[in-house]
């Protein structure tokens, strides 16, 4: 009896050659016998399968081909990207302001909710600033360069950089800015810098110390500008920011602060607008020496609680 399976097949092919109808009825039993409830459309093996068909492999077989798993970017990151590329191809600048929520929702062809996510992730970012109100929106900011102290001091936090290795980076980094400064530095410049020592030397005058920290903490962004270079200002700021902490947590605790400080500072000063990089190279690792052994008189305070903690000093003066 001829199995009922086969009557479609059959059918089909009657009208062949018996050559022909023989080579198609092989052909098809094989396919029945290794997937009898195979479907009429050929299909890929699920990875099941063919874990399955492994099994049937000799010991010994190589491990059978594995793929890692796509993961696709989620939709406020896919925001984020669109953002970030319209300002790396000039279309979006600082200070512009992006079209209102709705409309830009509708043209990314996403929920408010999820372009509020994207927002906000690229506000967290310093890239954005949300503002609210009638004339409120998103505006590209101009760029906030303190966002480097925030990753430094995350850093720290995590243990992926030391308190050591950060004394040690703030040297090199300082000689760079300084020979930069030599170069570089403006008249502007010149007068910012001495305007900082006269006010180091009013505060130390009437006692005044944690305000003297305050002041050094600007004297070093001063000399980051003056080194005309917005990468190195930027590293210069960051390392001063944290290790300025340290200063702060020595002469609070203890009422002891670095001697002779307007005197380095004037004889500084005279290197650098004499644009003599290495004498002023020379005195400014001088001077970072002389901080450092200070601190390293109280272990407490190069400990990373300290770096950690808010200084909320005031300038007086």
């Amino acid at each position: 009896m001829r199995n009922p399976r086969f009557l479609p097949f059959c059918r089909k092919v009657q009208k062949r050659t018996s050559i022909e109808w023989v080579i198609h009825l092989i052909i098809h039993r094989m396919s029945t016998k290794s997937s009898p409830r195979a479907p009429a459309s050929p299909a890929s093996p699920s990875p099941k399968r063919r874990g399955r068909a492994s099994d049937h492999r000799a010991a010994g077989a190589p491990a059978p081909l594995t793929f890692r798993p796509i993961h696709t970017r989620r939709a406020f990151e896919e925001i984020c990207a669109r953002i970030r590329e319209q300002l790396a191809l000039g279309v979006l600048k600082p200070g512009d302001k992006l079209p209102p929520e709705r409309d830009l929702a509708q043209q990314l062809g996403v929920s408010r909710n999820v372009l509020r996510e994207a927002l906000r992730s690229l506000e967290m970012a310093g890239v954005l600033r949300l503002q609210k109100g009638v004339k409120g929106g998103a505006f590209v900011q101009q760029g906030d360069t303190s966002r480097m102290n925030v990753v430094m001091r995350d850093m720290l936090s995590l243990g992926t950089i030391s308190v050591r290795e950060l004394s040690e980076a703030r040297i090199h980094v300082l000689d760079m800015g300084v020979q930069l400064a030599c170069v570089n530095a403006k008249q502007a410049d010149f007068e910012a810098l001495e305007g900082n020592i006269a006010r180091t030397e009013l505060a130390t005058r009437e006692g005044r110390l944690l305000d003297r920290v305050e002041c050094a903490r600007e004297f070093y962004r001063l000399l980051a500008v003056a080194s005309g270079n917005k990468v190195i200002a930027m590293i210069m700021d960051s390392v001063t920011e944290i290790h300025m902490r340290f200063v702060y947590a020595k002469v609070a605790s203890s009422g002891v602060a670095m001697a002779r400080l307007v005197e380095r500072r004037r004889q500084f000063m005279t290197a650098l607008r004499e644009r003599d990089a290495a004498l002023a190279t020379r005195l400014m690792r001088s001077h970072l020496g002389a901080v450092q052994r200070m601190l390293e008189q109280d272990p407490g305070a190069m400990s990373l609680q300290v770096a950690l903690a808010e200084m909320q000093p005031g300038i007086r003066g």
